[in-house]
């Protein structure tokens, strides 16, 4: 190997060594939110279903600042998915009440969206069935993308071959059959309604 390529290709190493270290150096101090690693952390446990570590997760961050909405939103999902549901409910109307001051969120209305569709799931759980469909309806209003429901991508991976009903179709659903009447009604579908998965913000 001559002497100017020896050189050359010593330069790009070093080269390729500094960019690698200060890219390293950048990713652990860049962080404007000091929780984004323990958020990072509570969503992998709760898209993994280790629901129990993801609100450990999500609660670290709310008991040093209460006011972190993302990770309150995972608190009130964690909950429902533990079947929590008394607790659920205030932490989702405790984000619900925070969100349309929370000046940090660049995005607090898919967040509010994603909050009030996964509020209509616990109502609807719960039997609170108008109060679910006003949910359904609210949370689509601000976010038009949740009644598309999971990309074909997201429930390969999840091993869902069928679609599931979106949100409005559910909250259709629940009307037809709350005009009927009560004897007439198939409100729950045990089943088919253990499918239904939170959404994520």
């Amino acid at each position: 190997m001559d002497d100017r390529l020896y050189k050359t290709l010593k330069m790009v190493a070093i080269s390729l060594a500094i960019a690698w270290v200060a890219w390293a150096a950048y990713d652990n101090f860049s962080d404007q939110d000091p929780h984004a690693r323990g958020l990072e952390t509570g969503r992998k446990f709760f898209k993994d279903g280790d629901y129990a570590n993801a609100l450990e997760e999500f609660q670290a961050i709310v008991a040093n600042d209460a006011r972190q909405i993302e990770a309150l939103d995972g608190v009130a999902r964690s909950l429902m998915q533990l079947g929590r549901n008394n607790e659920a409910m205030q932490t989702f109307n405790a984000v619900i009440a925070l969100a349309p001051d929370y000046e940090r969120m660049p995005d607090e209305k898919n967040l509010l969206g994603a909050t009030y569709a996964n509020r209509g799931i616990l109502n609807d759980r719960l039997g609170n069935y108008e109060a679910a469909i006003a949910d359904y309806e609210k949370a689509v209003a601000l976010e038009e993308e949740l009644d598309e429901g999971p990309h074909w991508l997201v429930r390969f991976l999840r091993n869902q071959p069928e679609k599931q009903a979106t949100i409005l179709q559910r909250a259709e659903y629940l009307r037809a059959q709350l005009a009927l009447p009560e004897e007439e009604r198939l409100l729950r579908m045990p089943e088919k309604d253990a499918e239904q998965r939170p959404y994520d913000q």
